[in-house]
């Protein structure tokens, strides 16, 4: 990156130090900024490897042991990044929120801002951190926030890495995410401001992705680790002939009638409760969505029992395990479920058009790209997340790979809202020398997209472990 001019009194670069630092998403970010490290952690052995691997020191390390109310081993800073485990309050735990062990990490967190004050904070955590559930664990944090000075919304800001544009660092990838970011202002030059979110939950792109060319796909139809069982090959190929097959009946429905063509049902079809109409017994309790879906679907089989009859002795489909006799269709227009991106979850196989990828997860739903007959590539998944491709990930396997990228921070979006958070707390920031150097590098310096700088700030850190020995902790 160019060099660039300061104001008065001011120096080049900032410390930053990267808590809960998995393979490296935030540490991404913060280098292509500039920035220096001067403490990294990472509890998972696996991750802290592909981190040594591409940042040049290992974080393996726990917060638990480093910062409490015995112990700082903390250094100074300018910039404290955390993306703290989001388990406590993700839909797929047990929604516990502070009362769960692992929810009380946010207090190492503030235990290292009190004793430090860092110029800026920025922390993220899964959407539903900042759901009706977890109210008072979000007015929590925000309120030890603001005890400590820091000028911090108490709105969400909540982005994803498909409403940016390719050209500043956007990606196909829907990955809603929340970020607390806060500046430090003990003589209230912000005083009497409401604090705004430093992003908005729209996009910024004008046109809708293309997963083929704007990830790119990889042309590699079959990478190593990411094959489809025989098994998988045959429930796709079954569903993928009932698509077909209704679209045959869709299109003979809408030339007799003379009418448009009707899009294939949007509903979770059900094979082991395709009935008659006039059959449909709906236990009393049952919830209200769930006594729709029944009824949907007696319909829908008794209007075209004979076709799906045949279709489900063709394939043999009721010998399928229970999640893969369901199936739910949200491609719209899309003829062939080998042109869609599926997911095989516990709800059933779910199809979407090839214009995104679902959120990557840390546990075993890695999209399928139909086009390509395979799981996703780690390195597309890598891709999705703003990585570059010289990023490694060693010698590990696929499986470690998509669990470690699904527990990640997308670079394009941190890299996005840490520009947009300098920008609102410009007032504040250019009070100190450590907050104009925050300003410059994240403004003034920064290109608009990550991407213009990621490869080479990844190709000199792994060139220094290559090349110089020091402390595995980074210290």
């Amino acid at each position: 990156m160019t060099d660039f001019t300061l104001s008065e009194g001011a120096s080049a670069g900032f410390r930053f130090v990267d808590l809960f630092a998995g393979i490296g998403g935030f540490a991404a970010a913060l280098r292509g900024f500039g920035g220096s490290p001067v403490y990294s952690v990472e509890i998972d052995p696996a991750a802290a490897k592909v981190y040594e691997l591409n940042w040049g020191h290992s974080p393996l390390g726990d917060i638990t042991e480093d910062a409490n109310d015995n112990v700082m081993r903390v250094p100074e800073h300018d910039i404290l990044a955390a993306g703290f485990p989001c388990q406590p309050f993700s839909k797929s735990g047990a929604q516990r929120g502070m009362d769960e062990t692992r929810g009380t990490l946010f207090w190492h967190i503030l235990e290292i801002i009190k004793a430090h004050h860092p110029t800026v904070v920025i922390l993220e955590n899964v959407r539903n951190i900042a759901g009706p559930r977890h109210r008072h664990e979000w007015q929590v944090i925000i309120e030890r926030l603001r005890a400590e000075h820091y000028f911090v919304s108490e709105v969400p800001a909540v982005f994803s890495p498909h409403l940016l544009p390719r050209e500043r660092g956007g990606r196909p990838h829907v990955r809603e995410r929340v970020f607390i970011t806060a500046t430090y202002d003990p003589t209230g030059v912000m005083s009497g401001r409401v604090a705004e979110p430093p992003v908005e939950n729209r996009s910024l792109r004008e046109q809708e992705w293309d997963l083929e060319a704007d990830l790119p796909l990889d042309d590699d139809h079959h990478a190593e680790g990411c094959e489809l069982s025989a098994d998988e090959t045959a429930w796709v190929d079954a569903w993928d002939d009932w698509v077909r097959l209704m679209w045959q009946i869709r299109e003979a429905e809408a030339e007799a009638a003379g009418e448009p063509l009707r899009r294939l049902p949007g509903f979770p079809i059900w094979v082991d409760d395709w009935r008659t109409i006039d059959s449909v017994e709906i236990p009393a309790g049952t919830p209200s969505w769930k006594a729709a879906f029944l009824r949907k679907n007696a319909q829908l089989y008794t209007d075209y029992q004979p076709a799906f009859d045949a279709w489900l002795r063709k394939h043999e489909v009721r010998d399928f395990p229970p999640s893969r006799r369901k199936f739910e269709w949200q491609a719209q227009d899309t003829r062939s479920l080998w042109d869609c991106v599926m997911q095989m979850r516990p709800s059933g196989i779910r199809a979407k058009r090839p214009t995104h990828v679902p959120a990557l997860v840390a546990i075993t739903q890695t999209s399928i790209v139909g086009s390509r007959e395979r799981r996703l590539s780690p390195r597309e998944a890598a891709r999705l997340q703003g990585l570059p491709d010289n990023f490694t990930f060693g010698s590990q396997t696929p499986a470690a790979s998509y669990r470690q990228l699904g527990n990640g921070v997308n670079v394009g979006v941190v890299w996005h809202v840490l520009r947009e958070h300098a920008k609102r707390d410009e007032d504040v920031l250019k009070t100190t020398d450590v907050g104009q150097r925050i300003f410059h590098a994240l403004v003034t310096r920064a290109p608009e997209s990550p991407d213009d700088v990621l490869e080479s700030v990844v190709g000199a850190a792994q060139a220094r472990r290559r090349n110089v020995l020091g402390d595995p902790r980074g210290r």
